[in-house]
This record gives C-alpha cells, structure tokens and sequence, in this order.
C-alpha cells in the first residue's frame, strides 16, 4: 500500500542525519584557519551614491574610477592613462569629453564597418527583441532569428558550406571551429602562419604566429604547428608572385610530410593577413594550399574574423583567390558591425550532417544570443542592401592613390599596401630598419606618432611599425580624403622626430 504524504514526512523527518539535505552548513570554528580578515560580506554603505543618479559623471570622476579600478588590455595599464575619454559617435566620427572629433581611421578594431549610426533596422530590430524574448540559452531552446540569420548566411557563403553557429567573438568562433576540424577528422594538428593572429584565448593565441603567442606559451594549448607564409620579413621565397607562391608551397608540403598528413586535422589560414599587415597572397598560393588539404585529407579552415562582410571589397576574403571554397569559415567584426558582440562559425555539408549524429562537442552561454542575432540579422541585410561591398571596392583607387602620396612624401614610410578599404603602411626609423620590431621593446618615437595622430584628430590601430587604414565602409570620398591629410600631418611630424 502506498503511503500517504503524511506518513512520507513523518518518515523523511526521521531519516538519519547523513541524508538530511542542509539549507546551510557552519563549520566548527575551532578548526577553522585563522584569517586576516573576515570581512568578506557584502557593505551596502561602501556603494556610492553616484550609481543612483542619471547625471552622468565628471570627466574628472570617470579618469579617476580608471585609475583606481579599470585594467587594460594587451599593454600595461600605464599606456591607457593615454586614451581619449570618448564620450559620443556619429557616422566616421568620435567626440571625447571636451568635445574634440576623432575621425575613426581604423574603425575600431577594424569592425565598425557601419560607422557609429546604429541604422533604424537595426535599432528597431535590437528593441523589439528585448521586449519580446531577450535570452534563450541555445540548448534549451530554438528562435526564429537564430534560423534566420542561419539561412542568410547560407544563402551568401558559397553553396555548400551549410551549418552554423553562432558565438560572441572571432576568438571563440576560431576556438569552435578548431574543436569541431579535430573532432571531425580525429586528428590533432593544426598548421597556421607565423605572421597571423587567430585570437586572445588561450587556444587561438597558440594558433596565433606573431609576438603575442608569447603571453600563454609557457602553459598554451597544444598541438598547434606554426609555418612561413609566402610573404615573410627578411627574406623572398622568389623574385615574383609566381614563383614566392612555388617555392612556398613546395616548403608547406615538405611540413605537411614531415609532420604526419595523418596527424593534421585542418590548415587555419587569414584570408588576408589582418593585423600582421593587411597581406594578400600572392597568385595561386591559397589555391595551392587548398589543393595540398585535398590531397592529404586535411581541412583548410579560412580564418574571416577581420575581413568578412566586405573589408577588402568582396563580400569574403577568400574570394579574392579564384575557386577556393573553404571547408570551414569563421567571422565576427562586420557581421553585426561591433554594435553587439557576435561571430559566426560555417561548416560544409559533409561536416554539418556528421554532427547530425555526434555530439558537436562545443558550446557557450551566450552562444546564438537572440538579440545579438536580431543585430546581425539586420546589419547582414543592411550591409547588402547598401551595397557596402561594392563600395569599399569602388573606393580602393583612392585608398591606393592616397597610401602612394604619403609613401612618395614621407621618408619614414617604407611599404604601404591596400585592398578594398583596408590599408597598412610599415614605418621606419632614421635608420632604415622596422621602427619597431611587433614584440617591442616600445620605441619612443611610435608614442610620438600616436599622440600626433590624436592631435590632428586621428584614432585608430598602430602596432608599430605597422600603421592600419581601415576607415568605416560608409566613409565618403571627402572624410577618407581628408582622414589621409590628417595622417599625412602626423607622419610629417614622425619624419621631423627621426630627422629624416
């Protein structure tokens, strides 16, 4: 006979101690380790009451809060006592507290591709998906943006390339898509470029080639199995594209060899090298290694984080190199135009279908965020209705035109180089040599150049000795005019510090 509830509580309220479920468990004092303080409780008087009130803050309050409590990045934290207070954007441009205009040279990161006006679309779009369904966690639950956004980015990849996710950033799109390459071939390896950089996390910086693998080697990730690219610093690998391309993949084979095709899951690969220098590949060189991946049964992984969504003047990077279609894509920057954190991760049918039965082994909280969704969904279809791509195409002879007229009249420009609405210029010193070497130590004159920029009203990316030129793809033909004039009076300032 059943119990009745009654008799189940009496019961439960009998079990031992040992199966008693405890709201709350105090230790015994007496054996507790003596600590310097035990005032670990939260102190509701110890919260200012500036957080109640929606005036905003001095811009004196705002530089001391910096001080005393926010860090920076990738430099010390010395270096962003430095950075602008910017406190309003509009179009190309940015404001800081006393009302100076910045022009956005490099959009941000190279990810602002629409500037700094949130089109009407995509507030609109943003709003209401706030109001209606703000979070569904993606393994609890299916939304219709999110299968949207996933046919849309179907429709303009290359057909084939079928399935996708959708994580917060270019570092854990290249974290998903390295995860889902060893799953899938069961193999380890992964071969990248030393000039290339795939990402902060702990895996992506090992997959990354330049400097700043260095900040997590001594305990990185594993299995990541570094290259020359075709286009190294101190050396040629031949005297035209052609033949760099030959020798090249000639030398990436013999790696291939060497290390085991059979221990390779995939070749990670910029489509053109974003931060490393905006690098193009020579002729035949990306078709060459997609070739290489066929023949050895490796996946080519097209690394897109900085140059999808039209930066180089097609709509993909990979398409600057005739029939090369990529077995697995990632992106993020121009897919919701940095107004919210997300990135994209597209993987061919064969790849899409195996997981169909595998679990994919990969995942996020934030992973397929409606409203970061409801942002791409709308900048993707923006982008395209705007025809940003044409656009950055349609503006590289000027950008061409304008990075020729300060390597003609500035000394300390060596090299400039440029592609749709990408450019990068690589300075150099009284000397002849890089000013500065990418893993420092920092040269004074970089500092120089960097506050110069910030006086003619100049903020962008320069990583010494390469100085970035990306401008928003909304850029007019005077704003990127005048943007070069603004550089030009920098550079002139550089060329006087180094007396050449």
């Amino acid at each position: 006979m059943r119990r009745s509830l009654a008799a189940t509580r009496r019961a439960l309220s009998t079990t031992p101690s040992k199966r008693r479920v405890n709201a709350h468990h105090v230790p015994d004092s007496r054996h507790a380790a003596p600590l310097a303080s035990r005032d670990n409780q939260f102190n509701p008087s110890r919260v200012s009451a500036e957080h109640w009130s929606e005036e905003p803050w001095a811009p004196s309050a705002v530089r001391a809060a910096q001080s005393n409590h926010v860090m920076a990045t990738w430099g010390s934290g010395s270096s962003a006592s430095a950075l602008p207070l910017i406190v309003k954007s509009e179009g190309v441009y940015l404001y800081d507290a006393d009302g100076k205009q910045y022009l956005d040279w490099t959009s941000q990161a190279v990810c602002s591709n629409l500037g700094h006006t949130v089109p009407e679309a995509v507030q609109r779009a943003v709003a209401t998906q706030l109001a209606t369904l703000p979070y569904v966690y993606s393994g609890l639950g299916m939304t219709e943006v999110r299968c949207r956004l996933a046919q849309l980015m179907s429709e303009i990849l290359p057909s084939g390339l079928t399935g996708l996710l959708f994580p917060c950033g270019g570092a854990e799109a290249n974290e998903a898509a390295v995860r889902l390459a060893r799953r899938y071939t069961g193999k380890h390896k992964v071969l990248t470029h030393y000039r290339s950089y795939h990402g902060g996390t702990s895996a992506t910086l090992a997959a990354t080639g330049d400097f700043r693998r260095c900040f997590d080697e001594p305990a990185g990730a594993t299995g990541f199995v570094h290259t020359h690219s075709p286009l190294p610093y101190l050396f040629e690998w031949g005297a035209d594209e052609e033949s760099a391309s030959r020798v090249a993949l000639a030398a990436l084979e013999e790696q291939i060899l060497a290390e085991g095709p059979q221990t390779i899951a995939a070749l990670m690969f910029e489509s053109v090298v974003g931060s490393g220098g905006v690098l193009v590949h020579p002729r035949g060189y990306v078709q060459g290694a997609k070739a290489l991946c066929e023949k050895y049964n490796i996946l080519y992984i097209a690394d897109e984080v900085m140059v999808g969504f039209g930066r180089t003047g097609t709509l993909w990077g990979f398409q600057q190199y005739a029939g090369v279609v990529p077995d697995i894509v990632t992106s993020a920057k121009g897919l919701s135009g940095a107004f919210l954190p997300l990135a994209c991760v597209a993987v061919s049918e064969p790849i899409q279908r195996h997981f169909d039965s595998h679990p994919l082994g990969w995942g996020a909280t934030y992973h397929a965020h409606p409203v970061a969704l409801a942002c791409g969904y709308e900048v993707v279809k923006h982008t395209l209705r705007a025809g940003l791509v044409e656009r950055a195409k349609a503006f590289e002879p000027q950008m061409v035109a304008g990075m020729q007229r300060l390597l003609v009249a500035h000394p300390c420009v060596r090299q400039a180089r440029a592609v749709g609405l990408f450019g990068c210029l690589d300075l150099v010193g009284r000397d002849g040599q890089l000013l500065q070497r990418l893993e420092g130590p920092p040269a004074p004159e970089a500092a120089e150049l960097k506050a110069a920029m910030l006086r003619e009203g100049l903020i962008g990316l320069f990583r010494p000795p390469h100085l970035h030129c990306a401008p928003p793809l909304v850029i007019s033909e005077v704003e990127l005019d005048d943007g070069f004039e603004r550089l030009h009076r920098a550079l002139t300032q550089l060329d006087q510090r180094l007396g050449l």
